[in-house]
């Protein structure tokens, strides 16, 4: 699959989240944060277990509690913590600063190095999305704004390792996204327990909503998202995330009868414009190389395998191109001797 279909499919998920918050307000019960993020994360990633039918083994039993800890099992209560204390959209623009944090990271553990334009293009993002979502009423809560940096350094992280690590062997996207998914659900049960206590009276409206965001919203969304980590860079994926809050604001203007500003008709267009010039950076129809161990799904010596095995045993296509290469040389100077 060429990457930009790859970007595409990638970019469903953070479309998806972005009607998180319609879905929430107006389907499921109020104030209950920490269940809803238990709803969403247990199930769905019960559900992928039960397809993929792999579990951990070794080191990757700890890799996956702490990717599933990274991308979901802290990731989401912080989420929802800086959501419901800060005002107007803030976590939002808070987050959209994503892409600075994973630019940073992927310094340090992929060595991939930030172009000015990269960091040009992630400034642009976060102008964007503050503008589509600030609103100026409210002062800001500490503790609020400490939530949302750590919530965006937390996924951030898990996305860099996400693609640091790669996958196991013979272990694809769903199998990794269900890990990550049932861990993060385990972490966040007895947090929601502790402080909520026991999950809500549910009605039908209610069971529909998170049926929604169990499976499109999380399953279907997180295999998308772990599956683009793969095959993209990570500042890549990352530029995708700002399509999340403009969804929201498309939503709330078509179905929640919320009104859009010219400035922040302006905002969508510059995020948006930001979010595609955030897919530009790699060369047309490469796939990024960065070193890594991680024998699937990652690249070893700077070579992609998994996405470049063929019939030759799962050695990489390079490696066999340059094998043969090799050997048809010491033919040539055997012959000449």
């Amino acid at each position: 699959m060429n990457r930009v279909a790859t970007t595409l499919l990638t970019a469903l998920a953070p479309v998806s989240w972005g009607s998180t918050y319609a879905v929430t307000t107006e389907f499921l019960p109020a104030d209950r944060p920490l269940f809803t993020g238990l709803a969403r994360a247990l199930p769905a990633g019960l559900v992928l277990l039960a397809l993929a039918r792999r579990l951990p083994r070794g080191a990757w039993w700890w890799k996956a509690a702490t990717l599933g800890l990274l991308n979901i099992g802290a990731f989401f209560p912080l989420l929802f913590l800086s959501a419901y204390r800060l005002p107007g959209g803030m976590a939002a623009v808070v987050g959209s600063v994503g892409p600075l944090f994973v630019a940073g990271l992927a310094v340090a553990l992929l060595g991939e190095r930030p172009t000015l334009r990269t960091l040009l293009t992630g400034v642009a993002a976060a102008l964007g999305v503050s503008l589509v979502v600030l609103k100026a009423a409210g002062a800001l809560d500490a503790v609020g704004l400490l939530a949302a940096l750590a919530s965006t350094a937390s996924m951030s992280a898990g996305t860099v390792l996400t693609k640091r690590w790669g996958r196991p062997e013979a272990v694809g996207p769903l199998a990794l996204t269900a890990w990550q998914l049932t861990a993060g659900g385990l972490l966040i049960a007895p947090v929601a327990l502790l402080v909520e206590g026991a999950p809500p009276a549910l009605d039908g409206r209610a069971v529909g909503g998170y049926v929604y965001l169990a499976l499109a919203n999380t399953a279907v969304a997180y295999w998308l998202w772990f599956r683009g980590i793969g095959r993209l860079t990570a500042t890549q994926v990352t530029f995708l995330g700002p399509l999340s809050p403009l969804t929201a604001a498309v939503i709330g203007w078509a179905a929640l009868g919320q009104a859009l500003s010219p400035v922040q008709l302006a905002g969508m267009a510059l995020a948006f414009g930001a979010t595609v010039f955030g897919q530009l950076g790699a060369r047309p129809g490469a796939l990024p190389a960065t070193r890594f161990p991680g024998p699937r799904g990652g690249v070893r010596d700077g070579v992609r395998e998994g996405a470049r095995e063929g019939a030759g045993g799962g050695v990489p296509r390079t490696a066999r191109e340059d094998l043969a290469r090799a050997t048809h040389q010491g033919r040539t100077d055997a012959a000449r001797h």
